[in-house]
């Protein structure tokens, strides 16, 4: 750059001996080091507008190279007029890519704009910004473009609604990169989290019985389990009741809340899913289901089971689990919820020594399959 252009003393006639420099690499080392200094603060109000003036001449150089360095320079200041930035968002991607992802002037309108106008890779862009607004976010979904949902759901900083991750569920249920992003993403809703688990699940049972050839009930078999497992390590993941109603009617409604399921939150302690899903099943309100689940007598538990529709042949050990679970608490102590679901276990297969609850060896048998599967 010329000896006697000074950018820290910006002057009209700076202005004029950069417009005049023929020379792209000068403007462009020029351009950038007025935009380093706009972008620090570190000139004077004149100074400031002689160099917006001065940005507003370089957005429409030829030469791409002056273009990107001032998008380089100007991508994080926080006084950047905003036409200058649009400017600059909307040339090619080189230049487009820096503003998009990381400058702070822009509207929510001024990006929605972008994405539904500007292209696949600058809604990609948008969707790795620090910040994303839900109103953004809804019009990336929108857009049908796997790459950038798959960035946006992956995006802590991304405020994505419970109504918009279900659309994102059905629209790109088929994209493995969304699906494997989604997974990632921390504090999903548990109900959302149990549609990504179908789906993941639903795609390895396809795998076990296309390509590893395993049998269709065995491939069901090791699903559901994984499944089952699955669900249950959402609800441990510290949801809300709110949240855990939702997951227990999505549960409900897709057939899933199962008397396996069931028995296996009693194995590993979780009496408020057990209590609230046996109230959904038997159809009575939840304060009146946990009268019922802990009736001192014996034919309070047994009146909702029944009129849940669980298998009779497990009563005796859904009965043995509310029994544990009112007795019994983790001890505190290294792998204590080892040591809990095996006293779990235990007592489940103990009271079918009793000869008023003894099962015949076919119902010992797929008891112990079931006690073997959660235990495992």
């Amino acid at each position: 750059m010329s000896e006697d252009f000074q950018p820290s003393r910006l002057s009209k006639e700076d202005v004029q001996k950069l417009m005049a420099d023929r020379s792209a690499e000068n403007r462009a080392e020029a351009s950038g080091k007025i935009a380093a200094q706009f972008s620090l603060d570190e000139l004077g109000p004149a100074e400031k507008k002689i160099a917006e003036d001065i940005f507003r001449a370089l957005v429409k150089d030829v030469e791409l190279r002056v273009r990107e360095s001032l998008s380089a320079h100007l991508k994080s200041s926080q006084d950047l007029p905003r036409d200058i930035a649009l400017t600059l968002a909307k040339d090619v991607d080189s230049v487009a890519l820096p503003m998009l992802k990381f400058s702070e002037v822009f509207t929510d309108e001024d990006l929605i704009e972008i994405v539904r106008n500007q292209g696949a890779t600058k809604q990609v862009a948008i969707a790795q910004r620090p910040r994303v607004s839900s109103k953004v976010a809804d019009a990336l979904i929108d857009t049908g473009n796997e790459t950038a949902v798959a960035r946006l759901v992956s995006n802590e900083g991304a405020d994505i609604t419970k109504t918009s991750l279900e659309r994102v569920m059905t629209d790109y249920k088929e994209s493995t990169a969304v699906s494997n992003s989604l997974a990632r993403r921390p504090n999903l809703p548990a109900a959302i989290s149990e549609r990504l688990v179908g789906a993941i699940t639903e795609r390895l049972e396809e795998y076990l019985t296309t390509t590893m050839e395993l049998a269709p009930d065995v491939a069901s078999n090791l699903i559901l389990q994984a499944r089952e497992r699955a669900t249950m390590s959402l609800v441990e993941s510290g949801s809300t009741d709110n949240d855990l109603e939702n997951l227990i009617e999505q549960l409900y409604r897709k057939g899933r809340l199962t008397s396996s399921l069931l028995l296996r939150a009693l194995c590993v302690g979780d009496l408020n899913f057990f209590e609230r899903a046996l109230s959904k099943l038997a159809g009575v309100p939840l304060r009146n289901a946990r009268m019922l689940i802990h009736d001192q007598g014996s034919l309070g538990m047994q009146s909702i089971y029944l009129k849940a529709e669980l298998p009779r042949r497990l009563y005796p050990a859904f009965r043995a689990g509310i029994d544990v679970v009112s007795e019994t608490d983790y001890d505190g102590r290294s792998n204590d919820r080892s040591r809990y679901i095996e006293r779990m276990l235990e007592r489940m297969l103990t009271q079918f020594e009793d000869p008023a609850t003894r099962l015949s060896q076919d119902d010992i048998e797929y008891l112990m399959g079931k006690l073997n599967e959660i235990a495992a």
